[in-house]
């Protein structure tokens, strides 16, 4: 059955993996993403094959921005049964040295972002009494992450947010899980090992027992299963896809 889904950050890295397996699984899809440009082209890609998708420019932190992409995607697609929150920042700062307007920040964009867009697309599930929310957190959420106690903080954030949303919602028919990658190889992952802030492929996967890096495509199909009917009975789950690397 084709439900119109929503992905946030979904103009590349992850984000865009995740619109493709929507798009694969016969969805409607919409792009949402701070770079209104890349949303467009990732749009335009799932349409080429076939997808009814559209691209939606938002800051995900932004409440009134949020409202009215969530109203434009109801008006263009249908009402939304289906939300991956995938929007985030990340980066390095030695705790001593993270500043309240960059810890603000962090917290703006993947944990309020996370909540706005919740907020936004549940009354359409709670009509339809149907729903699926997966919201991407991370490793770094469950364990902490050096230099990154903003961003590790903000993920721990929505990992219980997600559960939280999951008891409530649960006799609803919606369900919600997240999904807390470890290393995905990534536009991003690639600027900060070029920034030199993450160390190479080679010396990452010593420490996954999978061997290799993980993909987009390996969050993606998680994703889809979560998103599906045959998930109905799945809420409230933190399910890693981290090659073994967390356990």
């Amino acid at each position: 059955m084709s439900r119109v889904a929503v992905v946030t950050g979904g103009a590349s890295g992850l984000g865009h993996a995740i619109c493709t397996g929507l798009s694969n699984d016969g969805h409607r899809v919409a792009v949402l993403d701070i770079d209104a440009e890349a949303a467009d082209k990732a749009a335009a890609q799932l349409q080429a094959n076939g997808t009814a998708a559209v691209a939606v420019g938002v800051d995900v932190s932004d409440e009134h921005a949020v409202q009215a992409a969530f109203d434009s995607v109801r008006t263009q697609l249908g009402a939304v049964e289906i939300l991956v929150t995938s929007a985030a920042i990340a980066g390095f700062t030695r705790f001593d040295r993270i500043t309240l307007d960059e810890w603000n920040r962090y917290l703006a964009v993947n944990l309020t972002g996370t909540f706005l867009c919740l907020r936004a697309a549940l009354p359409d599930m709670v009509a339809a009494k149907w729903g699926r929310i997966v919201t991407i957190s991370s490793a770094a959420g469950q364990q902490g992450a050096r230099r990154q106690g903003h961003y590790a903080a903000t993920k721990g954030g929505v990992i219980a947010l997600t559960k939280t949303v999951a008891l409530d919602y649960a006799n609803k028919g919606i369900t919600a899980n997240t999904v807390p990658p470890f290393v995905v190889d990534s536009p991003m992952l690639r600027r900060q090992q070029e920034e030199g802030k993450l160390p190479a492929a080679e010396y990452l996967t010593q420490v996954i027992p999978a061997g290799r890096l993980g993909a987009g495509e390996d969050v993606a199909a998680v994703c889809s299963f979560l998103c599906s009917e045959a998930a109905g009975y799945v809420t409230g789950q933190v399910i890693g896809v981290n090659g073994g690397a967390v356990i």
